[in-house]
């Protein structure tokens, strides 16, 4: 009988999977996985469909995108005032989670470490074990979901070829300070590390705090790839789109991976996104930030209504939420338990940490607050 590739066998079924499922079963209100209950704007649901009837966008896009696409990703990187090349320095993907991917396998060798922050999203790990590369993971720290310096600094060594950063940052709603970007923008230049960097949630930003590219630091553009979705930036998670940008000759490694997983990306999500690239200003990101920062307050007042702790997220639609003053067991318990007896789904935050720290998680519950009201 045929097996399975040893590459794959340690990695069984996603959490989101599993907590879908069992929210299914017991008709739960799922707070679990990170997908909108309503749509995005109109205004681009309508050019989708113009583009599908158009007979003109229902074949392969060009690879790297159409350049509606591209030039509009470049206007977006100016509002962070990077100066990025249309032709060489963006490509659009399928969904962030293949730009993780590509980028992993195009800019990271077989025997390589990768720094990990954990908790982290949790393809970012098996992408580093199907490159041959070795994950090197540092924790963020409760309550307030801060990293060490002296255990980021250790990190670091000749093998280091990349470290992967998330901010705002799924799943703690934390947002990195420039301090502890520079930190770690110094820590790669010294050590020559590529950074891979997960901004997808850009423009979930609550005040006071800023979202800071960490390739607009002095000397990081060129050593850095940066990743965004339009699933995050506007509501669309079901369009799977996503994109990166960077210094050319990063891009050219992602692309030449990219294009041996899957080559193209949805062509007519791609003339939508680009309009709305092209055509919206400042007002949409700020009435997209109101619309989640009442969520998110209508939320958090919920969780302090049942007796459930937390640091307040300043970015992303999620709260990491300590239930221990409530319920006696673990992060898997308390998700069960939830859904089958309360009727309400979250993420056992377990999953996002190797497995040597998975107990840094057992009290807490990754809700997510991308829901109607």
């Amino acid at each position: 009988m045929p097996k399975i590739a040893r590459r794959v066998q340690p990695f069984g079924t996603t959490i989101f999977t599993e907590i879908n499922q069992l929210a299914s079963q017991y008709n739960a209100i799922n707070m679990g996985q990170g997908k909108p209950d309503f749509d995005g704007p109109n205004e681009i649901i309508e050019v989708f469909m113009n583009a599908l009837q158009s007979g003109q966008y229902n074949q392969y896009a060009p690879a790297k995108g159409i350049p509606e696409f591209r030039q509009g990703l470049v206007k977006h990187a100016g509002r962070y005032n990077l100066d990025v090349d249309v032709e060489h320095g963006v490509m659009v993907t399928p969904g962030a989670t293949e730009a993780i991917f590509a980028a992993v396998m195009g800019l990271v060798d077989a025997g390589d470490e990768v720094i990990i922050i954990q908790p982290f999203f949790d393809s970012y790990a098996p992408s580093v074990l199907m490159a041959g590369a070795t994950p090197v993971y540092i924790s963020l720290h409760a309550p307030d979901w801060t990293f060490d310096e002296a255990e980021l600094r250790k990190a670091f060594n000749p093998k280091t070829r990349a470290i992967i950063i998330n901010t705002p940052h799924n799943p703690t709603g934390k947002v990195f300070t420039l301090n502890e970007l520079t930190l770690i923008a110094d820590l790669a230049k010294e050590f020559d590390v590529t950074v891979i960097s997960d901004e997808v949630y850009e423009h979930l930003i609550y005040h006071p705090a800023q979202h800071i590219p960490i390739a607009s630091l002095p000397d990081m553009f060129e050593r850095t790839v940066t990743i965004g979705s339009a699933g995050k930036t506007f509501g669309m998670t079901g369009w799977k789109l996503g994109w990166l940008y960077g210094h050319p000759e990063l891009i050219r490694g992602v692309w030449q991976a990219h294009q041996f997983i899957v080559f193209a990306t949805n062509h007519p999500t791609q003339v939508a996104v680009a309009h709305a690239f092209n055509h919206f200003d400042d007002s949409y990101y700020a009435t997209y930030r109101a619309l989640y920062t009442a969520k998110r307050q209508r939320t958090l007042d919920g969780l302090t209504q049942a007796g459930i702790r937390f640091a307040e997220p300043m970015g992303t639609y999620f709260v990491m939420a300590d239930f221990s003053a409530v319920f006696d067991g673990n992060d898997t318990e308390f998700a069960k338990y939830l859904i089958q007896e309360i009727g309400v789904a979250a993420i056992p935050p377990s999953a996002f940490y190797q497995e040597s720290d998975k107990h840094l998680a057992k009290n807490y519950a990754r809700f997510s607050f991308a829901k109607h009201d």
